[in-house]
């Protein structure tokens, strides 16, 4: 029997006027809600707003902490000292924990955004800081990142509860990491392959990388990114090809 596939999606990327992901639509969709908690993108409206939509369709809620960079919109590089880094992660997931409870649910998980979530793939003291912000929050909030990446490993040994993801539509190294968005290919378009590679990582637990091979890629979860064209419809086509399939749709908390 194939495992469950929990879908997710990262929310409430605006900032005031201004809305990047159709929050809505894709609540009608996932399983998971990533919210954007203010350091990359979102603010204290858009969370409320986010938390109670997700509230009313019975989707999980989780943190989608980052660097403190609207600007760059979390995904430039940053050097921030361990223990400031802890705080902010722990000060992001009380910023949406408010909302949540005020909607009637609360913050299931915690996963990393952009730059932060590509360190602390191999950054063994920012993955650290993370899991310690964390704990800092709630010493049983689950974590959610890249199969054997530095996070999931130090989360586990701190006894925090962890579970994988993958992208069905970002390309991936040999190695099993992501193709950084800078390079050519990184993040695949074309709607019929990400739905196919979709599947194949709900059934079969892998991916061919860019070099052709195929890796396994063990995933609880699937992330589908809001920020892209035509976001809900292909997150529409990849949960009725999951399910035509028989895999079983359902969040991982």
């Amino acid at each position: 029997m194939t495992t469950p596939i929990d879908l997710n999606a990262d929310l409430g990327e605006g900032f005031g006027r201004w809305r990047l992901t159709d929050d809505e639509q894709l609540l009608s969709v996932v399983t998971s809600a990533n919210v954007a908690c203010g350091f990359h993108a979102g603010d204290a409206v858009t969370m409320r707003r986010v938390c109670e939509l997700a509230a009313e369709r019975g989707v999980r809620i989780g943190a989608q902490v980052s660097y403190r960079d609207l600007a760059g919109f979390g995904r430039r590089a940053m050097d921030v000292p361990p223990d400031e880094l802890a705080a902010e992660v722990a000060y992001q997931i009380g910023a949406l924990e408010v909302f949540a409870r005020a909607a009637g649910t609360r913050v299931s998980y915690v996963k990393p955004h952009g730059a932060l979530y590509n360190r602390v793939v191999h950054d063994e003291e920012q993955a650290a800081a993370v899991v310690d912000g964390v704990l800092l929050a709630d010493a049983a909030l689950p974590v959610l990142g890249l199969p054997s990446s530095r996070l999931l490993k130090l989360a586990e040994r701190a006894g925090l509860p962890t579970a994988t993801e993958a992208f069905a539509d970002r390309a991936y190294t040999e190695e099993g990491t992501l193709v950084p968005r800078g390079q050519d290919g990184a993040v695949i378009t074309d709607a019929d392959t990400v739905v196919e590679r979709s599947l194949g990582l709900a059934r079969s637990g892998s991916v061919t990388s860019r070099s052709g091979e195929r890796i396994p890629v063990r995933a609880r979860s699937l992330c589908l990114h809001g920020d892209t064209p035509g976001a809900v419809d292909l997150a529409r086509r990849v949960r009725e090809r999951l399910e035509s399939a028989g895999v079983r749709v359902e969040a991982f908390v």
